[in-house]
């Protein structure tokens, strides 16, 4: 019964946690037989089975219980199977949303090298705009995950594609990551190649892009700043904020902290 299924899956997080706490007693009972059954029912028959094994997924590996060789050996090679060009629809578009929401949580070496190729086919898939509409979406995570080089070397072109997408939620979700695929390259990509293109998006004919472009706008323009300078940083949650400097830190010493969120990167993308 997929309920049923679906009950195991919600129970695999807490064992494994179990598990880890006990691993002298237990030292392979994970790996043998609780893995198995998380990567086999990202493929199950059933819808809820498989948001339940991906949920399951997403916790452990936030939780850091997944070994690295079962990342790169087990789970990476199912979802590019899942997201592969002839992969069922729907199948293909929850690999994808995995892809996208695992990048924030693996090795930079891990992500560049098995995850970013797909990642950046899928940007370009012209059968499904749901599949590039997550791209879009979590566009300036991906960013953040491979750092500066990857970014400017296979992401930005990518990135130009769907902020002329013909479809205006891609568009709009672009301007929205705006602010974190600029914080991620250099002074000079950020001048010669993202300022122009976001002003195409200020200037896009769809009003909803324009309003998402002109929120985005002052975010924009603070990557432009010096951060020891100006003390805008992005804190782990991809939200910008700004670090009181040390006279305003020592002139309110006995006032609460103050530090101020200007808007989230790609946390409020639609």
């Amino acid at each position: 019964e997929p309920t049923v299924r679906t009950e195991l899956m919600e129970q695999i997080p807490p064992i494994a946690i179990f598990l880890q706490e006990s691993r002298p007693k237990f030292p392979t009972a994970f790996f043998e037989y609780l893995m198995p059954i998380v990567v086999r029912y990202l493929t199950d028959v059933n819808n809820q089975v498989r948001k339940a094994g991906q949920e399951a997924l997403l916790i452990l590996l936030e939780q850091d219980l997944i070994a690295q060789s079962d990342i790169e050996n087990k789970v990476c090679p199912i979802l590019l199977d899942l997201s592969a060009p002839d992969s069922d629809d729907e199948y293909k578009v929850e690999a994808v949303n995995i892809i996208c929401k695992m990048a924030s949580m693996l090795s930079r070496t891990t992500v560049e090298h098995m995850l970013l190729p797909r990642f950046c086919e899928l940007c370009s898939d012209g059968k499904l705009f749901q599949v590039r509409k997550i791209c879009a979406a979590n566009f300036g995570d991906v960013c953040n995950a491979v750092g500066q080089e990857a970014t400017e070397r296979l992401l930005i072109p990518k990135f130009f594609e769907l902020c002329s997408d013909s479809v205006w939620g891609m568009r709009k979700a672009c301007a929205e990551c705006f602010m974190a695929v600029s914080y991620t390259t250099s002074p000079e990509v950020r001048r010669s190649k993202l300022s122009p293109l976001f002003i195409s998006l200020i200037s896009d004919t769809c009003r909803w892009v324009r309003q998402a472009a002109f929120q985005s706008l002052g975010p924009f323009i603070s990557t432009f700043a010096n951060p020891s300078s100006a003390g805008l940083y992005i804190r782990e949650d991809g939200t910008l904020s700004i670090r009181p400097s040390t006279q305003d830190v020592n002139f309110n010493s006995c006032q609460p902290s103050n530090n101020i969120t200007l808007m989230s990167s790609s946390t409020n993308a639609t």
